[in-house]
């Protein structure tokens, strides 16, 4: 059978509640992706084999996708390895693009970043993860090498836990639920309920601080950026090492910058239509 054959057994999708091909589902444009989302920091470059076992494809359908992206310039090819091109950007780049705010953001956060000499971010929700959409950094604060389109754990993130408390009781249950809750530290919390009241504490109080949870020796700050409809559409913080100044310092001189910054953000937020 050569690769133009018909789909296999193992290419159907799986009888969990995933779409199935239809008018409004493209099988085949939803494995594109799939093949896409398997490169990363930790597969930077791949095999044909490697790409068929991360995507659960088989050979064939892999080979048929990753000769369509290298002909349309988003991988290249060194002999059997397979590596993302910088084209892919393009698309990343277009989200950016069409919510200008980001741009217009970028300096609030750059002085926000001068003023506390601290790294400063901001994020949006993406299914279980935050992922960054502004990222500077006054010196390395953390193991992990963040930027633009990075994405990281919304449970035991200030950012993710702010951006999680605009959710309602039952779909913030729901959604922790369904979350990979992992014991990254030793003082990460992983209990559903224990994190309920930890989000209902944010959701009071308007920001969250978070200690060592995703990383020892990491403290974090974050507050929530407002739509004009009072929604929480994204979040911004201050990171930096527990070595440094003591939370009561925090809380008495980085969170009302944070907090002005955020209103700020949500101003621009407001503006757009």
């Amino acid at each position: 059978m050569n690769d133009s054959s018909s789909t296999t057994i193992s290419e159907q999708e799986p009888a969990d509640g995933t779409p199935r091909p239809g008018d409004s589902y493209v099988q085949s444009f939803a494995r594109g992706l799939a093949v896409l989302r398997s490169f990363g920091a930790d597969a930077p470059q791949q095999t044909l084999s490697e790409v068929a076992e991360r995507t659960k494809l088989t050979r064939a359908g892999a080979r048929r996708i990753l000769h369509t992206l290298l002909h349309l310039g988003y991988v290249e090819a060194d002999g059997r390895l397979f590596r993302l091109t910088p084209k892919v950007l393009d698309l990343g780049y277009a989200y950016l693009s069409s919510l200008p705010v980001w741009t217009q953001a970028q300096p609030l956060l750059e002085d926000l970043t001068l003023s506390l000499r601290q790294a400063c971010s901001a994020t949006v929700l993406d299914g279980h993860d935050i992922v960054y959409v502004v990222r500077l950094s006054a010196h390395r604060t953390m193991s992990i090498n963040l930027g633009i389109g990075s994405r990281l754990p919304a449970y035991c993130t200030s950012m993710g836990r702010v951006l999680l408390s605009g959710l309602s009781p039952d779909a913030l249950r729901s959604k922790l639920s369904n979350m990979p809750l992992l014991k990254l530290t030793p003082a990460t919390v992983t209990d559903i309920d224990a994190l309920m009241e930890e989000i209902a504490q944010v959701r009071r109080q308007g920001w969250s601080l978070v200690q060592e949870e995703l990383e020892q020796g990491l403290v974090a700050l974050a507050a929530p950026v407002f739509d004009r409809s009072g929604k929480i559409v994204a979040a911004i913080n201050a990171s930096g090492q527990t070595a440094g100044p003591p939370v009561a310092h925090l809380l008495e001189h980085t969170l009302p910058k944070l907090l002005a910054t955020a209103e700020k953000v949500s101003a621009l937020v407001r503006m757009q239509k």
